[in-house]
């Protein structure tokens, strides 16, 4: 992908974390089945900020739904950057309320947020995006428990596919389709008792991280490498295991999962 960014999300959230709650906002069923991948590129930033941008007219609009659920999980300011035409808009969001910044300009600010924007000379072309997944342990409740908040909280019967439950010793996994963001989220929100590991990680585990949530809150969290900015007080073990191989063990979670299509 190359060119001139039309939309963007600037967000202090790890860059893994970003891309799948992006990933989860911009791909839909169809497109799953289709094999199609959103065109969006990852910035890593060099302080607490990192970027979602991409040249795509289709996703416009993307940006601040993307923005807004991310301010609902951030204790700072996320911003949407749409620059699609005259005059570009910057918009500046905190728990899930948006403020115009009219004079802002979206690239001096992306600049100020340590992660810039290309401009239309430069290409996000980068090696290629490893695609991550979420996966979830949740201990301290049932499979069917869990099944009923959902349907309730969509407010639909879900088609096949378009999550899946497993129960297992440990409590149940949760792998989610398109259209399900923030499930494992909203299933802390709704049974307080539970626990949840939410495991984000790419085919190859080289990209991993996996944040506990109580009460819809996280709590804590390991990555794999170390997130140099952190959002949340970060453990080196997870279940007493230190390593993405042996932690996924301990959760009960096959690796192969991640390698899936």
């Amino acid at each position: 992908m190359s060119g001139w960014p039309l939309w963007a999300v600037l967000a202090p959230i790890a860059p893994a974390l970003l891309e799948s709650r992006a990933r989860a906002a911009l791909i839909f069923e169809e497109d799953e089945e289709a094999g199609k991948e959103p065109s969006f590129e990852i910035i890593r930033g060099n302080g607490r900020y990192h970027a979602i941008a991409s040249t795509d007219p289709d996703d416009l609009g993307a940006e601040m739904q993307i923005a807004e659920a991310l301010s609902l999980e951030c204790d700072e300011p996320v911003y949407s950057i749409e620059r699609a035409k005259e005059p570009w808009a910057v918009t500046s969001w905190r728990n899930g309320a948006l403020e115009v910044l009219e004079d802002e300009d979206p690239d001096e600010l992306a600049e100020s947020l340590g992660c810039p924007l290309p401009d239309h000379e430069e290409s996000l072309d980068a090696p290629a995006r490893k695609p991550l997944r979420t996966i979830a342990l949740i201990e301290g409740v049932r499979a069917e428990e869990a099944h009923r908040v959902l349907e309730d909280n969509y407010d639909a019967p879900f088609s096949p596919g378009r999550y899946h439950l497993q129960s297992t010793p440990r409590g149940f996994l949760l792998v989610c389709g398109k259209g399900m963001n923030f499930a494992d989220i909203i299933l802390s929100e709704q049974l307080p008792h539970a626990t949840v590991y939410a495991v984000t990680a790419s085919p190859g585990l080289d990209i991993f991280s996996v944040t506990r949530i109580q009460g819809g809150e996280g709590i804590e969290e390991f990555a794999h490498p170390p997130d140099e900015f952190p959002n949340l007080p970060v453990v080196s073990e997870i279940k007493g295991e230190t390593t993405p191989e042996r932690i996924l063990a301990a959760l009960g979670i096959p690796a192969d999962w991640f390698r899936s299509e």
